[in-house]
C-alpha cells in the first residue's frame, strides 16, 4: 500500500514538473509571431480565412491521395502472390486495376489532371 502511493506521488510530482517546464518554455515562444504562426509559405494568418482555393489543386491531391492508397492496398496482394499463387487474389487485382484504370480515364476526359490550360 505504501510503495503504491509513493510511485504515485512521484508520477504525480514529475508530470507537474514537466507540465510546469514546458508551460514557462512555451511563454518565450509566444513572444515571435513569425514563429507562432501556422503558416510558413508566406500566407499572413491574420487576414480573412476566406481566400478562394483552388479546386484543380484539391481535385489533383484526392487524385493523388487515390492512387497513394491503390498502393497500400496493392503491395500485400504481391507479396502474397510471390508465396503462392491464387487465381481469387489475380481476379480480384485485376479488377481492382481494372476500376482505377477506368477512374483515371475518367479524370483525364473530364480535364481534372490538366493543371495548366
Amino acid at each position: 500500500m505504501l510503495s503504491s502511493l509513493w510511485s504515485s506521488s512521484i508520477a504525480l510530482i514529475l508530470s507537474c514538473v514537466v507540465m510546469g517546464l514546458g508551460w514557462m518554455l512555451s511563454k518565450r515562444a509566444l513572444s515571435d509571431r513569425e514563429k507562432s504562426s501556422p503558416f510558413e509559405c508566406g500566407f499572413d494568418p491574420i487576414k480573412s480565412a476566406r481566400l478562394p482555393f483552388s479546386l484543380r489543386f484539391f481535385l489533383l491531391a484526392i487524385i493523388f491521395l487515390i492512387f497513394d492508397v491503390e498502393i497500400v492496398l496493392l503491395l500485400p496482394v504481391l507479396v502474397s502472390m510471390s508465396t503462392s499463387f491464387s487465381m481469387e487474389l489475380m481476379v480480384g487485382a485485376f479488377l481492382f486495376l481494372i476500376i482505377l484504370i477506368v477512374g483515371l480515364f475518367h479524370e483525364w476526359n473530364e480535364g481534372s489532371l490538366d493543371w495548366a490550360q
